[in-house]
């Protein structure tokens, strides 16, 4: 889903920041709540392996350019439902910053418009999560449909992200890319909810991990 260098240009790069810098508000604001409810040192931990976990994601799994964009197996609602939206969010704008830093640093440009579109697909996960899941539900206990729900609603706003910035950046003659990067990206949707359910089944396997910080507490309880 990165978006390419030259994509937007001049001063409409500006918008990139302020969408990026109202992510990372929000992204405060779940940590400050994840704080109260587990303390610094699960917050810190759970986020360094979302930060891990990201640069898996860019920099070991494959990658496949299509139309304006790449296709990344960019697994957001496995992060959110195994750690949690803070360290999620955390971990995926670090990793996509590190990886700008270390493996990639003409993307660090883009950075601005790539965490907007990492980061507010997440914070919109997190709304459907609230709207399906009932209160009393694990997360280890989801159904299909359940997580087929929270993959659309991460990858379907990823694509949505893409072709916002590629029209914004490049008017109508980014449509033909745009379609086929959203085609292709109806193959990550198809393997996500089974990514999903296939690690909330370890999970609930090993139930050791109740209670160790290392994990959200939706995910058991």
């Amino acid at each position: 889903m990165h978006i390419e260098e030259g994509v937007v240009t001049g001063a409409k790069i500006i918008l990139s920041h302020a969408t990026a810098a109202a992510a990372g508000l929000y992204t405060l604001k779940l940590a400050a709540g994840a704080l109260r409810a587990q303390g610094a040192a699960s917050l810190a931990a759970r986020a360094g392996l979302a930060t891990a976990a990201t640069l898996l994601f860019f920099e070991v799994l494959p990658t496949w350019p299509v139309g304006v964009s790449e296709v990344h197996l960019i697994l957001g609602s496995t992060l959110f439902l195994i750690l949690g939206a803070a360290p999620a969010a955390i971990g995926l704008a670090l990793g996509l910053l590190i990886q700008g830093l270390v493996f990639a640093p003409f993307d660090l440009p883009q950075y601005g418009m790539n965490v907007t579109t990492l980061l507010v697909p997440l914070f919109a996960l997190q709304a459907v999560a609230r709207r399906i899941i009932a209160p009393g539900t694990a997360y280890v206990d989801l159904r299909y449909g359940q997580a087929l729900a929270l993959s659309a609603a991460y990858q379907g706003g990823i694509v949505v992200w893409v072709a916002f910035w590629a029209f914004y950046g490049q008017g109508a003659e980014a449509l033909p890319g745009i379609l086929s990067f959203g085609a292709a990206y109806m193959l990550v949707l198809a393997l996500e909810p089974l990514v999903d359910l296939a690690v909330l089944a370890g999970a609930k396997a090993a139930r050791g991990l109740r209670g160790s910080g290392l994990v959200t507490p939706r995910l058991y309880a």
